[in-house]
């Protein structure tokens, strides 16, 4: 009975207890012989006893936070009784701002619903507050501390229980148990098609078709190795620019983020203002691929690209937009160029959510360290590839209440099948990355910072030297971003050389950058100060409604020459091979070789 009593008195440090335990029955019974999973495990026991240990150096500090959570939780208490007893009172504890779990009326009409709701967000609440509250944290382990608390706090949430949420109780009752039945076979087909980790659907899978619904922008393939296919698109206009356009998507991802939908894309669009648009198209990478490098994706991918776009245009000079890391290969490229002595053969560049210097990763960050990177290096190395499966369901746990956690709920709980959403689709078609690219980004780029550091990434005997480039530049970051910092981006634009242009999208990684004009939903901000730091920029920007499309245009003009007549597809040299979007696009998960 006294140790009952005690846990009761003491629920914050037995959460922290029991936190401890979960993970590593996850790595004993669950994860088994994962070396990420056992480096994590390992890592949060680490942490966790730094915490206890800052605790024991100064228990005032954590009994102010508990003293605070049992007055909150007596007024929750009193407040649900007269709830019970017919009352009208308003709620204690309300939900965080954009907090959309508990929206189903029940949470706040409901006196039983009401009470488990304000206990858990007051509970999390003050966990929270516990860990900013602790002296003598270093930052990297109360960043990791919070984000795997966070994780742990969600997935606890009521609203994922069928038990314990009142809309999925009331839908079981109502359909009597067949919305179960479809969501156990949701789940049965996602598990089958998950790696590691389970990867939920967030969209039907066949809601799209590639060629027809998606990326269907006409075009063709006119040339292909082992690492891309470089896509020519069909003019649209009479006539064009004369310098081509290039588009380097990131090699993470499926280049059709960018060739969505008619209306949502940006390939069709600027096709549309008179461009001639090439678009690099990343094979995704097997086992055979494994030694494929990030010096490989700049010789035999970007620079080989350019090469054939001269062979096929006669234009010794392209226009490119590089996004997310596709952008930082970009920049490498130039700066090889720079290296090398050489013309430089990007007339403009613009970097869309691009990182160059990585001090500030986001919330990636809490994987970002030795022990994680070398673990994934030890899986990577023994698959031949980074499984862009697990990838992907590690960016969703970022937003994880909106991306994972959700789709849970309708999929699983409910029996619902997502609906079609063509950026969810997207998202859900993952790639992988070579084992030497991973290892190159990982640990050069996020755990080493090399690319900052002018000299230290060689290609072959050169040294990358970011200040060595004077290309014109135009960076576009998104405010909401958790990917890409926008900050970060900023920040890393000033390692470049040559006149930079600053644009600040609203909304987040993704919708902030396919914003098409004709929906007129996201703005942006613009400014012709420099950077120094997030708050002084902003303050000092103007707010311009719409789409930041129109407005590159506007940028980019001085670098795009006259107008010519159309061009044809291919050349003699390089003929078209095949229609867009080409084979590479297509190939799906897993890989076997």
């Amino acid at each position: 009975m006294e140790q009952n009593s005690n846990q009761g008195a003491d629920p914050i440090r037995h959460f922290f207890q029991w936190n401890e335990q979960m993970w590593s029955e996850m790595q004993r019974e669950r994860l088994g012989d994962n070396p990420v999973t056992q480096a994590l495990s390992e890592l949060n026991s680490q942490d966790l006893a730094a915490f206890y240990e800052s605790v024991a150096s100064n228990p005032a500090h954590l009994f102010d936070v508990q003293m605070q959570w049992w007055q909150g939780q007596l007024a929750i208490c009193q407040n649900a009784f007269g709830k019970s007893m017919g009352i009208d009172s308003s709620s204690i504890i309300e939900d965080p701002p954009g907090d959309r779990r508990f929206q189903y009326k029940a949470w706040k009409d409901e006196p039983n619903f009401d009470f488990l709701r304000q206990s858990y967000l007051h509970f999390a609440k003050s966990l929270m507050k516990t860990l900013d509250a602790i002296e003598g944290l270093s930052e990297p382990v109360r960043q990791r501390l919070a984000f795997f608390f966070r994780q742990t706090i969600n997935a606890l949430s009521p609203t994922n229980f069928i038990w314990s949420n009142p809309e999925v109780l009331q839908r079981t009752l109502e359909e009597k148990g067949a919305n179960l039945v479809k969501g156990v076979k949701l789940f049965q087909e996602d598990l089958a098609s998950s790696g590691e980790l389970l990867k939920i659907r967030m969209t039907k899978r066949s809601a799209f078709v590639l060629g027809k619904d998606l990326a269907s922008t006409p075009g063709d393939v006119v040339f292909k190795n082992d690492i891309f296919e470089l896509i020519q698109y069909k003019a649209s206009t009479e006539s064009v620019f004369q310098t081509p356009l290039l588009i380097i998507p990131p090699f993470i991802n499926k280049f059709y983020i960018l060739d969505l939908k008619e209306q949502n894309s940006l390939v069709r669009w600027l096709r549309e203002q008179g461009h001639t648009v090439f678009l690099m198209s990343w094979r995704n990478p097997g086992k055979e691929q494994a030694d494929i490098g990030f010096q490989d994706l700049i010789h035999s991918g970007t620079m080989e690209a350019i090469r054939v776009i001269e062979q096929i245009t006669s234009e010794k000079e392209v226009n490119a937009i590089g996004y997310c890391i596709g952008g930082t290969l970009l920049a490498s490229t130039m700066a090889l160029y720079a290296a090398r002595r050489m013309k430089p053969r990007v007339k403009s560049a613009t970097f869309l959510t691009t990182l160059l210097d990585f001090t500030q990763p986001g919330e990636i960050g809490v994987f970002i360290n030795d022990p994680v990177i070398s673990a994934m290096e030890l899986m990577n190395d023994a698959e031949g590839f980074f499984d862009g499966r697990q990838m992907a369901v590690t960016f969703s746990l970022l937003r994880e209440n909106s991306l994972y956690w959700n789709y849970y709920i309708d999929n699983y709980l409910k029996g619902e099948e997502p609906s079609d959403f063509d950026i969810l689709y997207w998202n859900s078609d993952s790639t992988n990355l070579s084992a030497a690219c991973a290892r190159f980004l990982l640990r050069e780029l996020y755990l080493n910072n090399s690319l900052s550091r002018g000299g230290e990434v060689k290609v072959g005997n050169f040294g990358l030297d970011l200040t060595k480039v004077k290309t014109p530049s135009f960076f576009l970051s998104t405010k909401e971003d958790h990917i890409a910092l926008w900050d970060a981006t900023f920040k890393g634009a000033s390692l470049l050389g040559g006149e930079k242009t600053l644009v600040l999208g609203e909304s987040g990684h993704v919708a902030g950058v396919v914003n098409p004009p004709s929906k007129n939903k996201y703005g942006y901000w613009t400014s012709d100060q420099g950077f120094e730091d997030a708050e002084s920029w902003l303050a000092g920007a103007t707010r311009e409604a719409g789409s930041w499309w129109p407005h590159w245009q506007q940028w980019a003009t001085p670098y795009l020459g006259d107008k010519v007549a159309a061009r044809t597809v291919g050349s003699d040299e390089c003929p078209a091979l095949m229609a867009a979007p080409g084979l590479y696009v297509q190939q799906t998960l897993p890989i076997e070789e």
